[in-house]
This record gives structure tokens, C-alpha cells and sequence, in this order.
């Protein structure tokens, strides 16, 4: 009988709280939405089948090393890649080896949207201060703005480790619900002739030009923000990589096995993470609400700001406003919203390459205002 009590004890029927319970069932959402709606599956599946694996009850604090939290577990190992830092840098790797900076290097003045679209990060970190968080703290939340949860995660283990968790669900969450939060921001800000512009086809951009733009880009940006550097300075390797053609091998291991990889690791802890017992707290339900707010205002300021650069620009060259919102640097999701939105004002629109300029300028813009921050507050 003794050895029941302590099987039972054991159990996660005996630890489980209403906490753990209501992580379940999020984990749960996340799965459900990944599947049954594709909204970012290979981000949503890792997080949410982390969210299950964190909030499985078991008895805590008994030395089993089980939780993340726990000196030794397995868990806590991995999460150690996010409380360093380490896993971010290597998804910026991929993404520049994946990306194509083209639509941004044949129309540069689209990079002003992208640095608009990160008005929410200062507005926010505003709006957390107000609300008794500290600077650091503050900045944390503020990046999730920028839509870019590798930033974000990079960001808050510099600045606010004890926040790490709360800041990257809420990141890869709006991430993944670009389709839904942005559309009547887009649809509110703009008129239906705004939405039916029809901009010039980009220019065709030489070979030298793309090799050039990552060397150059690194350099500027890392002047202006040395504290991007891990970020930016892998961004622009992987994409050096890719338009270089003699780093074939290099560059489709960086974006095929190793950001699967790194994306698998990162989702997974990332979801456990949100362990009831530690991530449950009033400072968890303020971060999702103003990291709602940012990714909102960074929208709006990318479409106003569109607006405001029509004022100067001819006929001929007037920028549709609804690739604005795509400087938010959910890539490619908010270059393909912005798509969707121009089809449904006129069929014969096609939006996604002008997009897909100041949806990687929001990529470098919300790693060097991350970087500013870091300059200041670290």
C-alpha cells in the first residue's frame, strides 16, 4: 500500500494544478491551428508540443531533473541555447541563406518602411515602462514589434533572461497570426484606390550588386549598431553564401538540416519553457497584451508611413500602401498578407515582390534596433 501512495505521488494526477491544465489545452491550440489552419506549423507544432512537454505535472523539486528549470535535466541543457543566445544568430544564418535581397537592392527607398514598421518596439517599450517594468524589461517586450522572434529571444536573454519565455511565445504567437491581426489594420488605413496601386516590376539587379549588398551591409549596420553583429553579421554570411555560387554546399546546409534543426531545439524549449508553476504570472498576461499593441502600432506605422512617401512620389512611382505593413519582419507572412489584400482590391495586383523589400529591410531594422538598445541598456 505504501508503495501505491508513492507511485501516486509520483504522478502527474497527484502535481497537476489548473495551471497546468490551461497550458495543456494552449499547447493544444497551437497544434490545432498549426494543422488545421497552417499557421506557422513549423514553429506552432515544436512550441506547442513543448508547451505539452512542460506542463506534464510531475513532482517537482523531488531531484528527478525533469522541468527545464532543473540543474541537470535534459531540458535545462538544451534551453541553455536560448538563455545564451546561441540559437538565434544560427536562424539568422538560414534566413539569410534562404532570403533574396533583390526587391530591396532594385528599390532602396522601400527600407524606409521596414525602419517605420519598428515604431512599435519604442512605443511599446514606453508603454512597459509605464506600466512599472524596467528598462531593460521594457526594451524586451518592446522588440516583439518587430515580429521577429529570433530578435526578440536574442534581445531578452541579453536583457531580461527571467522574461525569456513570456517574450518568445508572444512573438512566434503574433507571428504566426499575421493573417489575422493585420488585415483590418491594413483594410482601416488605407482606401480601396490606395489598395488598387499597381507599382512599377522591380528592376533586374546584377550578380555583382547581390554579392556586394551583404559585405556592404554588414559593415554599415554594424557601425551604426555593433550589438547587431551576431544577429546581422550571420544574416549577411548566409546570404553571402547563397549569391556568391561557390558556397553551393554551405549555403543549403545552413538553409535546409541545420535551421530545421536549430528550429526543432528552439521550438520545443522555447514551448517548455512555459512551465504553470514559473510562467503563469501577472507580468506573462501584460507581456502578450503589449506585444499585441506593438506588433498593431508597427503595422499602422508601416502603412501610414507608405502614405506619407506618396506625398513626394510622382504618378508613376507611387508606392501601394499596403506594403507597408510587410516591414514588420514576419517573413515571408506579412509580404504574402500584403499580397492577398492587394488581390482581393484587384485580381490583376500582385504585390508580393515590391513586399518582400521592406519585409527584409524589417529583418535588418528590428535586428539593429535591437542592437541600439542593447548599446544603451546592457
Amino acid at each position: 500500500m505504501e508503495g501505491i501512495v508513492r507511485f501516486f505521488e509520483y504522478s502527474g494526477f497527484a502535481n497537476a494544478t489548473p495551471g497546468h491544465i490551461f497550458m495543456i489545452l494552449i499547447g493544444l491550440a497551437f497544434i490545432y491551428l498549426a494543422i488545421r489552419y497552417e499557421y506557422e506549423p513549423l514553429l506552432l507544432v515544436p512550441i506547442g508540443f513543448g508547451i505539452l512537454i512542460g506542463n506534464t505535472p510531475f513532482l517537482e523539486h523531488a531531484g528527478l531533473q525533469l522541468g527545464i528549470y532543473e540543474d541537470g535535466s535534459v531540458m535545462n541543457y538544451l534551453y541553455t541555447g536560448v538563455l545564451k543566445g546561441i540559437f538565434p544568430p544560427l536562424i539568422f544564418l538560414g534566413i539569410g541563406a534562404m532570403t533574396d535581397f533583390s526587391p530591396l537592392i532594385s528599390n532602396p527607398k522601400l527600407i524606409l518602411l521596414g525602419a517605420a514598421a519598428q515604431l512599435g518596439i519604442f512605443m511599446t517599450y514606453l508603454g512597459a515602462i509605464s506600466l512599472g517594468f524596467t528598462n531593460p524589461e521594457a526594451a524586451s517586450i518592446g522588440i516583439i514589434g518587430g515580429a521577429d522572434g529570433p530578435t526578440a529571444i536574442f534581445l531578452s536573454s541579453k536583457l531580461a533572461p527571467h522574461l525569456i519565455g513570456a517574450i518568445a511565445i508572444a512573438a512566434y504567437t503574433y507571428m504566426a497570426l499575421v493573417p489575422i491581426i493585420q488585415p483590418p489594420v491594413m483594410r482601416l488605413l488605407t482606401t480601396k484606390e490606395e489598395r488598387r496601386i499597381k507599382m512599377k516590376p522591380p528592376r533586374s539587379v546584377t550578380k555583382q550588386e547581390k554579392v556586394m549588398f551583404p559585405v556592404f551591409g554588414l559593415l554599415l549596420t554594424g557601425f551604426v549598431a555593433p550589438g547587431s553583429l551576431p544577429l546581422l553579421g550571420m544574416l549577411f554570411l548566409g546570404n553571402l553564401l547563397k549569391e556568391s555560387m561557390v558556397t553551393k554546399r554551405l549555403a543549403e546546409t545552413a538553409r535546409t538540416a541545420m535551421i530545421d534543426i536549430v528550429t526543432i531545439i528552439l521550438g520545443v524549449t522555447i514551448g517548455a519553457s512555459t512551465q504553470a508553476t514559473t510562467f503563469l504570472t501577472q507580468e506573462s498576461l501584460l507581456i502578450f497584451i503589449l506585444g499585441a499593441s506593438s506588433f498593431v502600432v508597427s503595422t499602422a506605422g508601416g502603412v501610414l508611413f507608405a502614405k506619407v512617401m506618396n506625398i513626394f512620389l510622382s504618378k508613376d512611382n507611387k508606392i501601394n500602401p499596403l506594403i507597408g505593413a510587410a516591414g514588420v519582419s514576419a517573413v515571408p507572412n506579412s509580404a504574402r498578407v500584403a499580397q492577398m489584400e492587394g488581390l482581393k482590391a484587384d485580381p490583376s495586383n500582385h504585390l508580393i515582390m515590391h513586399a518582400m523589400a521592406p519585409n527584409v529591410a524589417g529583418v535588418i531594422g528590428s535586428a539593429v534596433a535591437a542592437g541600439i538598445m542593447m548599446s544603451f541598456l546592457l
